[in-house]
């Protein structure tokens, strides 16, 4: 399976948001509860930039999931911290897509002057859980009963991987 992972143009923007929205039901990625349009996630996909992309992956041309990396708490001595957030299309799902996003985010991270990669995943969410830790990434921080969906709360984990400086 060959896939092509590039930075995101507008007209991805459609299929982001779909492979976005899969995951709303599950209550396992996001603690969106109501579907997103494409409209309301304009603001965020234009705030992207050369220092925290937004990448998709490709499969025989069309995408199959995208990873973003967000500036993370907005503050300037945060800067070389970053969110990396990871959604794979259903109908990818257990290929291998995750493993390959998240090697190429770290290998990236450093061009990016990086040196610190978190990712926000719920407590219930293990397959998330592992794709972390078999990248390095280690439990940071734990936040629990935080979220609340369909009268249920859930836990959120804090992962993160420190990054070999240059």
């Amino acid at each position: 399976m060959a896939i092509n992972i590039r930075r995101a143009v507008i007209d991805d923007l459609a299929d982001i948001v779909n492979i976005y929205n899969q995951t709303i039901p599950s209550r396992l990625a996001t603690a969106d509860t109501h579907i997103v349009s494409v409209e309301s996630r304009h603001d965020w996909f234009t705030a992207h930039h050369e220092k925290r992309p937004l990448l998709v992956a490709e499969i025989d041309n069309q995408i199959a999931g995208w990873a973003s990396l967000n500036d993370f708490y907005g503050r300037p001595a945060y800067y070389a911290t970053v969110e990396l957030s990871i959604y794979i299309d259903s109908a990818y799902q257990g290929q291998g897509l995750g493993k390959q996003l998240v090697a190429y985010c770290i290998d990236l991270a450093p061009t990016l002057n990086i040196s610190n990669l978190l990712g926000f995943v719920f407590s219930h969410n293990c397959a998330s859980i592992s794709l972390l830790e078999n990248h390095g990434f280690t439990q940071w921080g734990h936040l629990p009963g935080i979220a609340e969906m369909d009268n249920n709360k859930y836990s959120l984990d804090i992962w993160g991987l420190k990054l070999a400086q240059n």
